[in-house]
């Protein structure tokens, strides 16, 4: 009988992980995060992240988003999709325009993770 190896996605990575304060991370499991707070670390993805959670509904098109932004749809389009690949925005197609929203597990389970940092 074969063992399979379970493969987690960043927000399954943090949501199995102790606050960083309690145990060091391995390796592996810091890889796996590691993507997901690079996309926040971006200054305009974390204000569509921000604009995207406060929209009303907590759901936002691109349409609804340019405008916040000196930037063309299709960087905003570039941005929201590296949100998404890290796990933070699940989305929706309808019609033309694809629809955002906040995955509020994976941002629940980062503030979990580093909720416990010394002031």
């Amino acid at each position: 009988m074969s063992k399979s190896e379970l493969t987690l996605t960043a927000a399954e990575s943090v949501a199995c992980c102790s606050p960083v304060l309690k145990q060091p991370m391995d390796a592996q499991v810091a890889e796996r995060i590691a993507p997901m707070l690079k996309a926040i670390a971006d200054p305009v993805r974390l204000r569509l992240l921000s604009l995207v959670a406060a929209h009303e509904g907590g759901e936002a098109c691109v349409c609804d988003l340019n405008d916040a932004f000196d930037l063309s749809q299709p960087t905003i389009s570039h941005h929201l999709k590296v949100l998404h690949e890290a796990g933070l925005l699940d989305r929706s197609k309808r019609g033309v325009w694809v629809y955002y929203r906040v995955h509020t597990e994976a941002l629940t389970d980062l503030g979990t993770l580093l909720g416990g940092v010394a002031r």
